[in-house]
């Protein structure tokens, strides 16, 4: 089995990737997040799927678009949808990549963090699915994060802070409470 795997960050993969293989499932990953920030927080974690996959001999393909104004004009005045539309666009994009692809299936390294919705994430990839008519592969690898980020740490791969778009960095700095 060949798996598409979005890619939000090198840390957020290493569990996945290295689960998958032991189970005989190929990975090709995909980076796609468009909507991180500021661009020197997107630069640092491209920069770091870029160290990984030299490092690991990874087959990765790229989407290296900063799309900040569409992700801003489709949430604003829509703030707390922001997640679901963040996994929406990145699964979409996807979802068409593994298609185009013929691989045979998709999934996401999001599944492996245990601040991301997860329920959400398995609902979009679904929905995903169904429209695509290529399998979503759900694995709950939250149990793996903190092996993923110990290896991170060794490995010296850049560790982000907050979770990526604006909105998640002002919570980080600023507070959940302040909204």
């Amino acid at each position: 089995m060949k798996l598409l795997m979005h890619i939000c960050c090198a840390n957020c993969c290493l569990y996945p990737i290295q689960t998958l293989n032991t189970k005989g499932i190929d990975i090709k990953g995909f980076w796609i997040n468009p909507n991180i920030h500021p661009y020197t927080e997107y630069q640092m974690r491209l920069d770091s799927v870029l160290k990984l996959q030299k490092d690991w001999c990874l087959d990765i393909e790229y989407t290296d678009h900063y799309g900040l104004r569409e992700f801003l004009r489709t949430v604003v005045n829509n703030e707390e949808n922001r997640c679901v539309f963040c996994y929406s666009m990145r699964l979409e994009e996807t979802a068409k990549a593994a298609k185009k692809m013929r691989l045979d299936g998709f999934t996401t390294s999001l599944l492996v963090s245990p601040y991301q919705k997860f329920d959400k994430i398995i609902e979009t990839g679904r929905e995903m699915e169904k429209r695509y008519s290529i399998p979503f592969y759900m694995e709950d690898f939250r149990l793996g994060w903190k092996k993923g980020m110990q290896l991170s740490k060794e490995l010296g791969l850049y560790r982000q802070k907050y979770c990526g778009c604006i909105y998640s960095e002002m919570e980080k700095y600023v507070g959940k409470s302040s909204q």
